[in-house]
């Protein structure tokens, strides 16, 4: 094991254990997590990986595989820059929730591809948060990671995001996505057996990432957060007559309140769906949500567009971009003897607009957060 053996050789002892936390994928449910809506995302079987051993003092020794040869060590939180932040802010949001947290010795080991969009630093605080709960004894529910894990990127590292991420991190199940409210957090395993079907969920990892995302991500949270206030609702999920709705509003507002709330209903109308054993017919809905985040929410680009369109064409049965746009990846639904068709129909896509082709990785639903040893 990477991790553990790099561990050794950076801290010259053995990690008291080591734990897993998973990437995710939205199958679908996009920008409903902060309107209090319904999500609907697995964890996919790249992740990564912490070796932890506790320390006497308050310091965190951090080494990742993927981002240097030697640990550092942080002493002042508000130093740590970069990646270390998601793993500083875990520690920090530990602290401020009361729990006597000390530091320890970390080495990370992730394969999550890259701008992919499948949320790394979801993972590398779940995969802190558990490591420090087995480790602390806190006896905190994966709930329970999952929220301290937001608590560190919206107030430590200072990222808006919603709860899907971390909690389909930390709750998903193999062979299952994850129905959750983001209202109530209550959650469900729906099973999702794709293969019994004949299909597969293809992400399209577009390797896109514009630079605007970020700032265009927290615009669209107050759009909506607007939206609500000016309606007289506390969320956008309690948007319960849209066209009333859509009368007093206009420009971006009235777009957002278009998309969330026809976003959730397409939530409960894809589980409806696999519940009825219509799992081929989910496709539909991939499309209009595509649609309607490339026009209403505006959150997409060209990159995904293209591949969105271009697996479609190709054979797939539905395909819309995935997580919170600007670039990342897009999904597919995809029978299993159409694979080759829509691989080849993007690829020529990408290489008639002069793009680097982009990576295809099939994808099951996979185990959430444990611990390997």
């Amino acid at each position: 094991m990477r991790a553990a053996e790099a561990f050794r050789t950076a801290f010259g002892h053995e990690p008291e254990g080591v734990w897993r936390a998973p990437g995710r994928v939205n199958l679908i449910g996009e920008h409903t997590d902060y309107n209090d809506g319904f999500v609907l995302p697995f964890a996919v079987p790249w992740g990564v990986t912490a070796a932890v051993h506790r320390r006497d003092d308050d310091t965190i020794g951090l080494l990742s595989l993927q981002g240097g040869s030697e640990p550092q060590a942080i002493t002042d939180y508000e130093r740590a820059e970069g990646w270390t932040r998601y793993v500083v802010g875990v520690f920090w949001a530990l602290r401020q929730a009361g729990h006597a947290v000390r530091g320890a010795d970390i080495v990370i080991d992730g394969d999550v591809p890259r701008g992919a969009g499948l949320s790394s630093s979801a993972a590398l605080e779940v995969v802190v948060a558990m490591a420090l709960n087995d480790l602390y004894e806190l006896g905190l529910s994966r709930l329970d990671l999952a929220l301290l894990s937001q608590k560190a990127e919206n107030d430590f590292v200072g990222m808006p995001c919603g709860i899907m991420d971390q909690a389909a991190s930390a709750l998903s199940e193999e062979g299952r996505a994850l129905f959750m409210d983001c209202r109530s957090l209550a959650t469900r395993a729906v099973p999702l057996d794709l293969a019994a079907e004949g299909l597969q969920i293809l992400i399209i990892d577009t390797g896109a990432h514009h630079e605007l995302a970020d700032g265009q991500y927290a615009r669209r949270r107050h759009d909506c957060e607007s939206a609500a206030k000016r309606l007289g609702v506390k969320a956008l999920r309690d948007v319960t007559d849209l066209a009333a709705a859509l009368a007093v509003l206009e420009g971006d507002e009235r777009k957002r309140v278009q998309h969330v709330v026809t976003e959730n209903h397409r939530v409960e109308a894809l589980i409806g769906l696999l519940r009825a054993g219509a799992v081929r017919e989910i496709g539909a809905l991939l499309n209009a949500s595509h649609i309607s985040l490339r026009d209403q929410y505006e959150v997409s680009c060209a990159e995904l567009d293209v591949a969105v369109e271009a697996a479609v064409r190709g054979g797939a049965r539905g395909a819309r971009m995935t997580g919170g746009g600007f670039g990342g990846s897009a999904i597919a639904l995809v029978a299993d003897d159409r694979m080759a068709d829509v691989r080849r129909e993007v690829e020529k896509a990408y290489e008639q607009q002069g793009w680097a082709p982009p990576r295809f990785l099939p994808a099951t639903p996979a185990p959430g957060a444990h611990r390997l040893t």
